[in-house]
């Protein structure tokens, strides 16, 4: 099971913003590109969005189910690899202070990726985390703007004065 976690400079709300949008998930999801909304109304429960994985000169034909959702906070796919087999993902958004600590969790459900499943496997896993991290937390962090950042605070002050500088 592949556990990752990274904590994003933005408030948990932009970032389910941005996680609930099926539109941007080829933006932060590592592998997938062309995607097209199948059925439902993603991020609700059955909702499916198809994808094209490209490896080399393959072509591969997956597709990602909603299983779980609780607005704001979790979000469980079954992301279906055809004849390799299916995993379940998971992605908690923690409220972390001002920010949000995303927890991504990945296993495999169903198929021949459950019978490979080693540390080499899990090796690869976490690298493709690391990189889907990334690439959320930049999505969020600077597509979204505003919203993702909390207010910074007042450091001069109410008029602009630097505090301790003995003008009123």
């Amino acid at each position: 099971m592949a556990v990752r976690h990274r904590l994003i400079q933005a408030t948990p709300e932009a970032v389910w913003d941005v996680l609930a949008d099926g539109n941007l998930y080829v933006e932060w999801v590592v592998g997938p590109s062309e995607v097209t909304p199948r059925s439902g109304q993603w991020p609700q429960v059955g909702a499916t969005i198809a994808y094209e994985v490209r490896l080399g000169p393959l072509r591969l034909h997956n597709e990602s189910v909603v299983r779980r959702c609780v607005e704001g906070s979790e979000l469980e796919l079954e992301a279906k690899a055809g004849r390799l087999g299916t995993a379940r993902i998971a992605v908690e958004l923690r409220p972390w202070g001002e920010q949000c600590l995303v927890i991504v969790d990945e296993h495999p459900l169903r198929g021949p990726g459950g019978l490979v499943h080693n540390v080499g496997v899990e090796a690869l896993i976490q690298v493709r985390h690391r990189a889907m991290l990334a690439r959320l937390a930049k999505l969020c962090e600077s597509e979204a703007g505003d919203r993702c950042r909390p207010d910074p605070p007042d450091v001069l002050g109410p008029v602009g004065h630097r505090p301790g500088t003995g003008r009123a």
